[in-house]
């Protein structure tokens, strides 16, 4: 899908950036959930995103926001 900006990235791995740029304390500031900010892991974060699609949803949007489009 060549219009999909997230075509080919696993979740890990936008949680993984996401993490690695923000840290927990500004991921659970920008999305206030508590898998960032209560005991914050990639493994606890990924299991709860797995579950929950509109905390999925913000995440997802944050990534393409913050990461893909500055990319370009």
């Amino acid at each position: 899908m060549p219009n999909d900006p997230l075509h080919g990235i696993t979740l890990e791995k936008i949680v993984t950036e996401l993490f690695e740029k923000f840290g927990w304390e500004e991921l659970g500031y920008r999305i206030r959930i508590r898998c960032f900010t209560e005991n914050p892991s990639v493994k606890s974060s990924l299991t709860f995103l797995r579950k929950t699609q509109w905390a999925r949803d913000k995440v997802e949007q944050l990534y393409i926001r913050e990461i893909i489009q500055r990319r370009k």
